[in-house]
């Protein structure tokens, strides 16, 4: 059984932006693992960390990272795809960044989670042993992006990587940030063209993430609006050799 690894920076990214692949190649009979990194509970938040719970109308006593954690479980479910894993990184705002902007922002001089990322992303290769990695290209510029596109570069595996554009910052823009897109030029533009079971297993995942839908998209008809804007489409960059043809990917 061909096995494909998806490394997702936050619990929605992998779903947001290539859900419809990992649905499909499920479907196909690849076992498929989404490990999130930046899953680590935090007691009582302070500042702009905790601003960023009770912008989505989260009370300030609930473990918002827990409740984050069982949404992606039920995405993953609706994917049908493995149980996901979850590192206990923390995110951003619980590593200096002190506003949203600070997020998209040049990554702090004192931010050295990539280093501790990247021991761990091995550590995650070696246990599933995948045919195929999964990543971000960080468009839009997260720090949180950024730094696991450095940590899994510093690793150079030797598996094939598809770099999925992060959704939805792909549609918020006309020309998103990029901090990252040199590395990135050189490489082939595969295209996933995703079928009628493929679309509406992503969807459901992204649904799942009720505590961001709000957020993101303003409710059920935005995510439904930016879905319909990627015309059922997925772009990846692609590093490495893919060992076998995808169903539904065109490498060019």
């Amino acid at each position: 059984m061909p096995i494909a690894l998806a490394l997702s920076p936050h619990l929605d990214d992998a779903a947001f932006s290539c859900g419809g692949l990992l649905a499909s190649l499920a479907a196909d009979g690849w076992r498929v693992v989404m490990a999130t990194l930046f899953t680590g509970s935090v007691a009582e938040p302070k500042g702009f960390a905790l601003a960023c719970q009770l912008d989505k109308g989260l009370p300030a006593g609930i473990d918002y990272m827990a409740l984050r954690r069982d949404e992606d479980i039920h995405a993953a479910a609706e994917l049908g795809i493995a149980p996901p894993v979850h590192l206990p990184f923390r995110e951003a705002p619980h590593r200096g960044y002190g506003s949203a902007p600070d997020l998209f922002s040049d990554t702090r001089p004192d931010d050295g989670i990539a280093a501790d990322l990247a021991p761990a992303i091995a550590e995650l290769i070696a246990a599933e042993s995948p045919d195929l990695l999964l990543a971000p290209q960080a468009i839009g510029g997260h720090v949180d992006h950024v730094q696991l596109v450095r940590a899994l570069r510093s690793l150079d595996p030797a598996q094939p990587i598809l770099w999925w554009r992060d959704f939805p910052y792909t549609v918020r823009d006309a020309a998103p940030k990029a901090p990252l897109a040199a590395s990135f030029t050189n490489l082939a533009e595969p295209t996933m063209r995703l079928g009628p079971d493929a679309q509406a297993r992503k969807r459901a995942s992204c649904a799942a993430y009720a505590s961001q839908i709000g957020f993101q998209f303003g409710g059920p008809k935005g995510l439904d609006a930016r879905l319909a804007q990627e015309q059922g489409v997925e772009r990846y960059r692609l590093s490495g050799r893919l060992g076998a043809a995808i169903r539904g990917l065109d490498v060019g």
